[in-house]
């Protein structure tokens, strides 16, 4: 029998209805590490806030050692740095996806509205001085090693084919930011999850774009951890990336 994956969901509950606090909870819980993925959202080579590109940097050198950890275990990786599928667009791990035949995604659960973001970052959230807006990402942050049995994409619709076709449920999100990208892209929690997908976040593995010069005044690692907890109440829950080191024989 195959391995099983013991991640502890941490999630948020309203105990007593009505009254509009929330409780932390965590549920272990065996996911088997072939019905499995770990997506690596946007941790580019660099960024146009240097604060980000160096949070970025970090993540990305941690994210490397527990992908390769998850991949010998037989998880399956997904890298998707948006907007640089140019530079991967002859190798195997980008041709394995690309070329292959679609699954139509199902009509979306219509999900109730959550409501808005904890942190303002109508700014762009940059919280660095360096901070002229434009594309400096070019690959992925090359800290991270990509395996020859991985994929690479930036297409939702790709992602969730190839996922279907593996027969892989589960899809732990790891990467920045996560109150832009790694909710909102196509590949990202919001989509996937309307389509049935059950996905999990790596809470130790992210990072938020919040300058907090910003509401609520908070410090940087504050407003991530807010927006962490905002996941948790209204989209998915959370793990530690330790989860993600060893299976568990059935």
């Amino acid at each position: 029998m195959g391995g099983n994956l013991l991640l502890n969901l941490r999630t948020q509950v309203v105990t007593h209805k009505a009254t509009g606090f929330w409780d932390q909870v965590t549920i272990p819980k065996l996911f088997p590490a072939a019905e499995t993925a770990i997506l690596l959202c946007d941790l580019w080579d660099d960024h146009w806030c240097a604060a980000a590109a160096r949070r970025t940097a970090d993540i990305a050198e941690r994210a490397n050692r527990v992908v390769e950890a998850a991949r010998a275990n037989r998880v399956q990786i997904i890298h998707s740095p948006s907007d640089t599928m140019d530079f991967y667009a002859y190798t195997p791990q980008r041709r394995r996806i690309a070329g292959a035949p679609r699954v139509e995604p199902p009509d979306a659960v219509n999900l109730p509205m959550p409501p808005p973001l904890p942190i303002d970052d109508s700014d762009g959230g940059c919280d660095s001085e360096e901070s002229t807006p434009r594309r400096a990402w070019t690959r992925q942050h090359p800290a991270i090693e990509i395996g020859e049995d991985d994929v690479i994409s930036d297409d939702g619709s790709e992602v969730y084919s190839f996922i279907q076709r593996r027969g892989i449920q589960n899809l732990v999100m790891i990467g920045v930011h996560t109150n832009m990208c790694v909710l909102n892209r196509s590949f990202a929690i919001k989509q996937m999850t309307r389509w049935g997908v059950r996905c999990v976040l790596a809470r130790d593995l992210t990072d938020a774009m919040y300058n907090p010069e910003r509401a609520p005044y908070v410090s940087h690692e504050r407003g991530t951890d807010l927006v962490v907890e905002y996941i948790e109440r209204h989209w998915c829950p959370s793990i530690l990336s330790q989860d993600l080191l060893k299976t568990y024989r059935n």
